[in-house]
């Protein structure tokens, strides 16, 4: 395979017609970033598919400034892993030591009819396997998300869950999940999109750009990313967040043009355009609003929290160190941009 090819040599394969397709990436190779580069057009060039940029994303979050590339910066352009089976999971018993709670409908982290029920399962299964304490776990699933934090592990009926947001505590310290729980290290952020419509003259290459806009937002959806310290948009007027039933109806909504834009973590917002049907009429910009953690939580009240909260943060720093996490998480963004097509 190519290794550190060079981005004229990129340029004249492209310029003579030997475009790389999903099968035939440019891939397995370091680019070094150039001015005007984007994970879209990065991704584009080494894929032939824009929406691939997160094998590139989730590669290379050590040198990335959030979402950002920066000129000059050197990227590993990854191959996509292909499907296979799910790693075992010896330490997962029905009547285990240490009970976890997830759910289902939430592709591609969780889900029982996902390959290794989802992405962020399989992250939570190797890493309790490699942690340097390793203890037999469960995982329930309870399909009503309303019940996990309250009451399920509030009142330790379970002793940890998974995945969920964290909001920004230091500056909210009286939420109720901040002062109601610990949160582990991230397994994996995701990067939150403003979708518009294919056809409007809409740019966001600064916050500058989003004051005075209509956002949408499903009822019940996080709200703390418009509201940072930097950011303020919503205690200061400074944007207009609707709040629709679902995310089909933000996007109906965007194409009735009662909002400018609507955001999404970038997952579901790629389902959901896929089920109403707006292929090509809505799409992403490609600088994303935020990025999110997805963390296993367990109350601050268990008395095992402190070494349970060890075992998946130790756990997960050995599975990124051998490189498996890496592999199940490109594994599973290509089954699910795969599906999508």
């Amino acid at each position: 395979m190519l290794k550190h090819l060079a981005p004229a040599a990129i340029a004249l394969l492209l310029a003579i017609g030997v475009a790389p397709r999903a099968a035939q990436a440019i891939c397995n190779v370091d680019y070094r970033v150039q001015p005007g580069d984007t994970l879209f057009s990065i991704a584009e060039t080494h894929y032939s598919d824009r929406s691939r940029w997160t094998l590139i994303y989730y590669s290379n979050q050590h040198v990335l400034e959030g979402p950002s590339v920066i000129p000059g910066k050197t990227l590993h352009i990854p191959c996509a892993q292909q499907a296979t089976t799910p790693d075992a999971t010896p330490l997962r018993k029905d009547d285990a030591e240490m009970k976890l709670l997830t759910g289902g409908g939430f592709a591609p982290f969780t889900d029982q009819t996902l390959p290794g029920q989802g992405m962020v399962t399989e992250l939570v299964n190797a890493a309790l396997e490699l942690t340097p304490a390793p203890v037999s776990y469960s995982i329930t699933w309870e399909q009503d998300w309303s019940k996990h934090l309250f009451p399920m592990l509030d009142e330790k009926q379970f002793d940890m869950g998974f995945p969920w947001l964290k909001p920004d505590c230091a500056a909210n310290p009286t939420d109720e999940r901040c002062v109601n729980f610990h949160f582990s290290e991230p397994l994996m952020t995701i990067p939150i999109m403003v979708f518009v419509r294919a056809d409007a003259a809409f740019a966001f290459d600064s916050d500058a750009d989003m004051l005075g806009k209509t956002l949408c937002r499903p009822e019940g959806y996080y709200t703390h990313d418009l509201d940072r310290g930097d950011r303020r948009w919503l205690s200061e007027g400074k944007l207009t967040l609707v709040q629709a039933a679902d995310p089909g109806a933000c996007f109906r909504k965007l194409m009735a043009r009662e909002v400018d834009a609507v955001s999404l973590n970038l997952f579901l917002g790629a389902n959901t355009l896929i089920s109403e049907g707006l292929r090509d009429q809505v799409i992403p910009l490609e600088r994303p609003l935020s990025e999110e953690g997805l963390h296993v939580v367990i109350s601050k009240r268990h008395w095992r929290g402190t070494s349970h909260l060890y075992r998946i943060n130790a756990g997960l720093k050995a599975l990124k160190a051998d490189g498996r996490f890496q592999d199940i998480v490109s594994r599973h963004l290509e089954l699910f941009w795969a599906q999508l097509q």
